[in-house]
């Protein structure tokens, strides 16, 4: 696993890059926060530097470098159909600039359906880019999830039986960002299909990270629509996906109206192309789409059952050592067989997460997330917060909100690293009231009087 992990290593901008402590010395910095962002691949900065010289804009230009670019940025579409095993021909690829535009770009063209009535069938463990942009155009309900933060697949079916086929969507995240459990996909989309449902799986956490198939049109585990981000996947630069049936975007009226989205205008008629352009309005990204279509062909290169099994064999490792640090509290599924992704929600009691989250970063270059993880319904839950204590939090803002402190590992990280988590971790626990004296106040620095919330940065940009 050790070698393992040096090659992945390897293939990670940054992975050595030194930053500022507390204390005036430096770290190599440790990343555990790649559920938000992940670094770039090397190879991705590579694709990027050599197509630069030929960039120019996609579509309609006559030039050399115009074609190439619209040739590159079209390709793209079936590289990615492959990655994800989406139908060829049925299935388009819409580019957008991440997935919660491509949730938000669905929600609107599901809602130019008149279906009066319809429901939107989500959970309670969404991210809320898989919640809102729902609740004002469908009647939204919700299957719960169980104390451990676990879908229960028998209240979704019940749900789908009480609505009696008005159910349009049921649409469910692949992994949760904060506990790292994996809804069942496959056995949700038969259940969606059996009820005359379709199924939207919001794959910004699972595509990363395992192997995803979309499955035939004619098989009863077919994802109908999949939406993924690249700056989760090793590929900066602002592009995502949103992948479903051509005949669901035909003929519609565009979220996003403007060049590029249409055939013909005069001032008495508009005619729009066809899908994916009509959803594709303005100059698009082909620089996202360069980053986006090389982390594919890196992820391919390595093997995603690869990446799957070195990340679950690291959390695991992880999850038993923080289980040794007293006062630690774990969140999420507890069985150790439990197929997940690599992500631990914790608390140390006795110290506000925000807090904990900073003298991570200023005592070992620790990057981890605190908070909501925008998932707030889910982590509320977790948290056992009631209606009357979310009030009080919402009228005294002055008050830290509870919350959890997030891991989140990716293909890089290594045992070494975790060991620094956990060295600090239990020297934190040990030490807690010396640590909220050292940092529960911004200390100020000589210079200006004013709060230092981080340390002096040296030679960064």
């Amino acid at each position: 696993m050790d070698e393992l992990s040096k090659g992945f290593r390897k293939l990670i901008v940054g992975v050595n890059t030194q930053v500022p402590l507390s204390n005036g010395g430096y770290a190599a910095a440790i990343n555990l926060d790649n559920a938000a962002t992940t670094p770039p691949f090397h190879s991705v900065m590579e694709a990027i530097t050599k197509f630069v010289p030929w960039y120019s804009s996609v579509h309609r230009g006559t030039g050399y470098k115009s074609i190439l670019s619209s040739d590159i940025y079209e390709a793209g579409r079936g590289i990615i159909k492959r990655f994800v095993h989406a139908d060829k021909n049925k299935d388009i690829v819409i580019y957008t600039k991440n997935t919660t535009e491509a949730i938000n770009l669905l929600a609107y063209v599901l809602a130019q359906d008149e279906d009066e009535g319809a429901v939107v069938l989500s959970t309670e463990m969404e991210h809320l880019a898989n919640d809102l942009p729902w609740r004002d155009k469908f009647k939204v309900d919700y299957a719960c999830t169980d104390k451990h933060g676990r879908l229960v697949v028998e209240d979704l079916e019940l749900k789908l039986r009480k609505y009696d086929g008005k159910v349009k969507l049921v649409t469910v995240t692949g992994a949760s960002n904060v506990t790292g459990y994996k809804n069942p996909i496959y056995e949700i989309a038969v259940l969606a299909h059996r009820y005359g449902a379709k199924i939207l799986v919001d794959g910004a956490q699972l595509v990363p990270h395992c192997p995803v198939d979309m499955k035939d049109f004619d098989s009863s585990e077919h994802i109908d629509y999949l939406a993924f981000s690249a700056h989760k996947m090793y590929a900066p630069f602002g592009s995502g996906v949103l992948i479903g049936p051509k005949q669901t975007f035909e003929k519609i009226e565009p979220v996003y109206k403007g060049g590029g989205a249409v055939k013909l205008v005069s001032h008495h008629f508009i005619d729009w192309e066809g899908a994916p352009y009509n959803n594709e309005a303005g100059t698009p990204n082909v620089i996202g789409i360069v980053a986006l279509v090389e982390a594919i062909k890196t992820l391919d290169r390595i093997g995603m059952n690869v990446i799957h099994e070195y990340e679950k064999k690291l959390i695991e490792y992880t999850t038993k050592a923080l289980a040794g640090i007293p006062d630690i509290v774990m969140y999420g599924p507890s069985e150790k067989d439990e197929d997940k992704i690599g992500i631990i929600a914790f608390e140390l009691m006795g110290i506000e997460p925000r807090l904990l989250s900073q003298v991570l970063s200023w005592e070992a270059a620790i990057a981890v997330r605190s908070g909501l993880f925008c998932a707030h319904p889910y982590v509320e839950k977790l948290l056992k917060l009631t209606d009357q204590k979310l009030r009080y939090y919402q009228k005294k803002p002055d008050i830290p909100f509870p919350g959890l402190v997030r891991i989140s590992v990716g293909l890089y990280n290594s045992y070494r690293e975790i060991d620094v988590l956990v060295d600090c971790l239990g020297r934190i626990a040990k030490n807690k009231k010396e640590y909220k004296q050292k940092y529960g106040k911004p200390q100020k620095t000589p210079e200006s009087n004013q709060p230092l919330l981080y340390p002096p940065r040296r030679n960064a940009p």
